[in-house]
């Protein structure tokens, strides 16, 4: 029997809650597909600050790296406002980025057709809606040099971050974009801002030329500004969107609204020898402790992570068709319900999702 390590990395706020119920997922598919996990859990974020003094406990590094995959919840909160930039609690998960060299993040956006209504957008709108954005994840502002903040004597300030990409860099992570488009419906939009920012014109040149590798994918160049009000006008017009880091992390949560809430969207961060899924919600500390957090984006990142890190393909089909199977019975966390629906708590959510992953086995 094959035996898997995950790497198991709750973080902060209702991280901590969501991430268990994926676990819980994933140990009934080890049952049912007759595979062995073994789960290993370490600190990071705030909950490793508190507990160490450094964002990413000493040893987890070392745990990911000698695992399979990483099982991510999400790092952060007001509580951690203060601290110094080098130890911020998002700086654990960074730095888990750059030294595993995740630089392709995978997130999906995908409108099920009975959360329509949970968006606030209109239903000509988003239905139909199933497009991935594919974001640069260890470049750009993110991680340029130079970058600070410099104080002068008359209490004036500059501050600094460097947008750059190499164009290996590019390479890479437009490669990503038109082998997933491939899979896809065979159409790639490349997102930058090509009309202002000179890293944007090498972008787009390199870009290009990738793309005659490909003749079978059909390539668009997006301003990101125009792509960001496409997305809330006509997000049906997208198939795979690959981008830079900022852009990335932008347009990705703005395709949010059209699955309805953040709670529904899970993410792989691939690239290195093993990947980090998790769950795009942050730790949404307006809720934490509440019981109330949506777990499916936690559990359709296990999912993702059966699919690209193990290859269990037919696994990772069988828990989305439990997700799709329980919102299809009407049951909605408190995030994405509405009229005529039965809202659920985090944990019984999980449940029903589990039974149902277990009738299919």
């Amino acid at each position: 029997m094959a035996t898997y390590r995950i790497a198991v990395l709750p973080g902060d706020g209702i991280g901590q809650e969501v991430t268990p119920e994926a676990v819980r997922v994933l140990n009934v598919v080890g049952k049912g597909a007759g595979v062995g996990f073994e789960f290993e859990e370490a600190l990071v974020g705030g909950a490793a600050l508190d507990a160490t003094g450094v964002p990413l406990a000493p040893g987890a590094l070392e745990l990911c790296r000698a695992s399979h995959a990483i099982l991510f919840g999400a790092v952060g909160g007001p509580t951690w406002d203060d601290v110094p930039h080098e130890k911020r609690p998002e700086r654990g998960l960074l730095a888990l980025r750059k030294e595993l060299d995740l630089y392709a993040n995978l997130r999906p956006a995908k409108c099920f057709s009975m959360l329509v209504d949970a968006s606030p957008l209109k239903r000509s709108v988003v239905e139909g809606t199933d497009l991935m954005v594919i974001r640069e994840l260890t470049g750009g502002l993110y991680f340029g040099e130079p970058r600070g903040v410099e104080r002068f004597a008359d209490g004036g300030a500059r501050a600094v971050n460097t947008m750059a990409y190499t164009s290996r860099e590019i390479e890479r992570i437009a490669r990503t974009g038109f082998e997933v488009a491939r899979k896809r419906r065979k159409r790639l939009a490349s997102v930058d801002k090509a009309n202002v920012l000179v890293v944007s014109q090498l972008w787009r040149e390199v870009v290009t030329r990738v793309g005659k590798d490909y003749p079978d994918v059909t390539l668009e160049h997006v301003l990101v500004d125009n792509c960001a009000m496409a997305l809330v006008h006509k997000p049906t017009q997208f198939d795979t969107i690959v981008t830079e880091n900022t852009f990335g992390d932008i347009l990705s949560d703005e395709a949010a609204i059209l699955a309805g809430s953040m709670g529904m969207l899970p993410s792989a961060s691939l690239g290195g020898a093993v990947g980090l899924y998790e769950p795009v919600h942050g730790t949404a500390p307006d809720i934490a402790g509440k019981g109330i957090a949506n777990p499916i984006a936690a559990i359709l990142s296990a999912a993702m992570l059966l699919r690209y890190a193990l290859g269990l393909e037919k696994d990772a089909e069988r828990v989305e068709r439990a997700v799709l199977r329980v919102l299809e019975e009407g049951h909605r966390t408190a995030d994405i319900a509405h009229v005529g629906t039965k809202t659920v708590g985090t944990r019984e959510m999980a449940d029903l999702i589990v039974r149902a992953l277990e009738a299919q086995y």
